[in-house]
């Protein structure tokens, strides 16, 4: 009998999807110390300010807030400290093309453990949304449910 276990999701970053246009999404692995996975599997996690870099050879996560491990001890990790993240090479370099274009940063989109146990985060490419954008997209919003909410009338008065 085999038994599928299903993606769990630690934590999302819902800001994300208002402040930029995401254009693009990778997986990645994160290099993480045995504190930090029990405090995950705890839900300790903030994503909100955190951001990727790519320098050389290398992607890093900075300001990626995992809080402490509730039975933790002396040896407890440093909740803010940059994280390791785990691309092919290949991967890497195209991030690097793309995050040199203008307007193009790293942003997390959620954490979760997929059905191996292993923590993955969702990289997007984003572009910084301007305020103007955002009013747009609310009043699209707002349009398309006033016209909703109008057929719906319609649809009951006949």
């Amino acid at each position: 009998m085999t038994q599928e276990r299903a993606v769990k999701l630690i934590g999302s970053n819902r800001k994300a999807f208002h402040d930029y246009s995401i254009e693009d999404t990778i997986e990645a692995g994160v290099m993480l110390t045995g504190t930090e996975v029990k405090a995950l599997r705890e839900g300790r996690v903030n994503l909100r300010e955190a951001y990727a870099t790519v320098t050389g050879e290398r992607a890093v996560l900075h300001n990626c807030h995992i809080g402490e491990y509730s039975h933790g001890n002396l040896m407890n990790h440093e909740p803010l400290r940059p994280r390791g993240l785990l691309l092919h090479r290949k991967e890497i370099r195209t991030l690097i093309g793309k995050v040199q274009q203008k307007g193009l940063t790293l942003v997390p989109l959620r954490m979760y453990f997929n059905p191996r146990g292993i923590v993955k985060i969702e990289l997007g490419l984003a572009r910084g949304q301007k305020h103007y954008d955002r009013r747009e997209r609310v009043k699209t919003r707002e349009a398309a449910r006033d016209m909703e909410r109008a057929m719906k009338t319609r649809r009951r008065q006949t």
